[in-house]
């Protein structure tokens, strides 16, 4: 799905600035001019996500997607090609992201941060659920919560930031087992796995079965199994590259998260583990 077309007034001063010398040329040519170039710009723009998505494109193929002639088509990725941002593939004249993405995104790579990309979908999935958010990293051989979000239920909340936590008793901890790298997941199961309640999985061939379930759904989920009346579901965030980075989750009493309820919590968190991919710039596409 592509992005809504920009608005005129929601150009950046950076956007201002790289059609500052077309604009001043168009001052005579009235408002109906200024829109048409506008529109060009939103064009472009999705183009550029047209192809983020599928990886590549030909101009039949964009003109379809964005509903224009393919001559129109054709003059905005001459433009974009031009510019760096694109570049044919050599595969019948298909057109695929450019290095110039790559410069672009070097320049603002330090400002995509993990929690910073997060905390306002996390704050809006703890309104939602009225439970507590919690987004983890892998931290060598357990999960550590890097953000929190407190929910509308929650009277006391406790504070997880900064906790470290079993990655096979956890949501969280399953999510990042899940798709680990094969040979550290194979030290995992090897090693004496503690049980924290009569619930926590523990043998190494359940674990694994379990972690199968986690990769082939998209979510991972506790019931008891860290703490006795504490349920939790979570799952995966990825980067630009489709590794999976972190965990956002959801726990809560197990009176209110119960069992029952996990797919639909399940569904509302995949939804807002896709907009903060996609803040890190995932675009559905895994690495080939």
């Amino acid at each position: 799905m592509l992005p809504e077309p920009v608005k005129a007034g929601s150009r950046s001063a950076a956007g201002a600035s790289y059609s500052s010398n077309v604009t001043s040329s168009a001052t005579g040519g009235g408002r109906e001019h200024r829109t048409s170039q506008v529109q060009s710009v939103d064009r472009a723009i999705a183009i550029l996500y047209l192809l983020a998505q599928r990886g590549d494109a030909g101009v039949t193929e964009v003109a379809s997607e964005l509903g224009v002639h393919k001559s129109t088509a054709f003059r905005l990725i001459t433009a974009l090609d031009t510019g760096g941002l694109i570049e044919q593939d050599g595969e019948r004249g298909k057109y695929r992201l450019g290095r110039g993405i790559l410069r672009l995104a070097a320049a603002t790579a330090g400002g995509l941060e993990l929690p910073t990309e997060s905390r306002q979908v996390c704050r809006r999935l703890a309104a939602e659920l009225g439970e507590a958010v919690n987004v983890a990293i892998l931290d060598g051989a357990e999960a550590t919560n890097i953000l929190q979000e407190y929910g509308t239920s929650t009277i006391t909340g406790r504070n997880w930031i900064g906790q470290r936590t079993p990655l096979h008793a956890t949501a969280s901890g399953k999510v990042l087992l899940s798709w680990m790298d094969a040979v550290a997941l194979k030290e995992i199961l090897a090693s004496a796995l503690p049980h924290y309640t009569a619930q926590t999985v523990a043998e190494p061939a359940a674990l694994e079965a379990e972690l199968a379930a986690v990769r082939d759904r998209g979510w991972a989920s506790t019931s008891e199994e860290f703490e006795i009346g504490l349920n939790a579901v979570a799952v995966p965030v990825r980067d630009a590259t489709g590794d999976v980075v972190a965990a956002v989750g959801v726990s809560g009493p197990s009176y209110r998260l119960t069992i029952e309820s996990f797919p639909e919590v399940a569904a509302r968190l995949i939804a807002g583990s896709e907009e903060i991919s996609a803040r890190l710039g995932y675009f559905g596409r895994r690495r080939r």
